[in-house]
């Protein structure tokens, strides 16, 4: 039986590792209602091979086992076949870039990894998004660097915005990057034209570089009025956009992901040999991956539809499930898998979260998760199976629409 500390405090292991390791209420909420055997209804889920899309296993397995495959040649940038596969990607998305500023890892996480090798030094500063995924502090922690993070703020007549002027107060001559996620994990928002130009000048002429997690691109709201806009190729200042097969073809157990280095000239090429000597360090992307990945892009579209058609269905639903009630923000999504939503009842995001887990057996993720400003928010995953995303709804809608006719809770989409 395994005794796991609820800190890292013993000597013989790094100080990299002092995470605070104890369960929160959820999580214990959670566990004794598994341990009963109540079955929850998941309004959290993310993985797109549990929530029930078609895949075409022939032409996956066909994919995967290409002849070459039993061969090994380590190449630090990548097996050139699927370097090309990710050049022709950014094609479609109207980008031209050259294939040798194409680098392949094991992962995004992995990516982050590297380019926080590249970037910094010990105790480093870069500059990440609020709110944004809880990982980035992890990573950050992993390679003993600093994490500041500036803000999103909404506004309901343009969305999400950055906050450039906070951006520019958190620089300091320590900061080495800003990491930009386009569009937003959770908010859903893409990066404004105006904000890609100031913060590449902002960079230029701080000797930052741009960080831009892209996993998300091709998911577009059908109803956003922003276009999902790559920053692969951004020649103003030193770019790294990172992207991978988990999102792009719903294939996360597959493990491979890139990043496209982008910038002057003058920053770009000693980036990519520094890059290059990190990567031959570790060659982590497996050949059958790589050699798999041409096969596997043409069955993009296959899979994206059907993310594209759950995800409009699922919005839909909630939205009309929400002008059920009369109070609170629904936050506008421009892409992404995550609807959010704001109550103002005047009950915290944890206290909700529980309430729903304990009398609806509904789980979804309170706003605290994901560093919202507001106490009140939820957030719910537009990828879970759509009979399970109108049972937990509906049960939501049940469980705070009495609040509502006591006119304690309102909700407008």
């Amino acid at each position: 039986m395994a005794i796991i500390a609820e800190t890292n405090d013993h000597q013989m292991f790094s100080s990299r590792l002092n995470w605070n390791q104890s369960t929160n209420r959820i999580t214990r909420n959670i566990d004794v209602m598994k341990r009963s055997g109540i079955e929850l209804v998941d309004l959290t889920e993310t993985n797109p091979t549990a929530a029930g899309f078609d895949y075409d296993p022939v032409a996956v397995c066909s994919a995967i086992s290409h002849p070459a495959i039993l061969e090994y040649h380590p190449s630090p940038k990548g097996l050139i076949p699927a370097r090309q596969a990710v050049v022709d990607y950014y094609h479609h998305h109207g980008k031209v870039i050259d294939r040798e500023t194409v680098f392949l890892t094991s992962s995004t996480s992995e990516s982050y990894a590297c380019l926080f090798k590249l970037l910094c030094d010990p105790e480093d500063t870069v500059l990440a998004p609020q709110p944004s995924y809880p990982l980035f502090d992890f990573l950050a922690d992993l390679e003993s660097i600093n994490l500041k993070a500036y803000r999103m703020r909404y506004r309901s007549d343009t969305g999400w915005l950055i906050d450039l002027e906070q951006i520019k107060s958190l620089t300091t001559p320590r900061t080495r990057a800003i990491i930009l996620v386009n569009p937003n994990n959770p908010t859903g928002s893409y990066i404004r034209p105006h904000e890609c130009d100031q913060l590449t000048r902002w960079c230029l002429e701080h000797d930052l570089s741009l960080i831009v997690d892209e996993v998300f691109l091709d998911y577009v709201s059908a109803g956003s009025s922003h276009s999902s806009l790559s920053l692969a190729g951004n020649s103003g200042a030193l770019t790294f956009t990172l992207s991978g097969i988990s999102k792009v073809l719903g294939l996360p157990q597959f493990k491979l992901g890139w990043i496209q280095v982008s910038g002057p000239q003058s920053l770009c090429v000693p980036a990519c040999n520094n890059l290059e000597m990190i990567s031959d360090t570790y060659l982590s992307a497996s050949t059958p991956v790589q050699m798999a990945l041409p096969a596997l892009m043409a069955q993009r579209d296959f899979f994206q539809n059907q993310v594209i058609t759950r995800i409009e269905a699922n919005e839909k639903y909630l939205n009309a499930a929400c002008a059920r009630l009369t109070t609170g923000r629904f936050f506008r999504r421009e892409g992404g898998w995550i609807a959010v939503f704001a109550m103002e009842n005047g009950i915290s995001d944890e206290d909700m979260v529980c309430q729903l887990l304990n009398s609806d057996h509904v789980l979804v993720h309170p706003g605290y998760f994901y560093d919202f400003d507001e106490d009140d928010c939820l957030v719910i995953s537009l990828l879970t199976h759509p009979d399970r995303f109108m049972t937990g709804i509906d049960r939501l809608i049940y469980r705070f629409g009495k609040r509502n006719r006591e006119n304690t809770l309102r909700i407008s989409a």
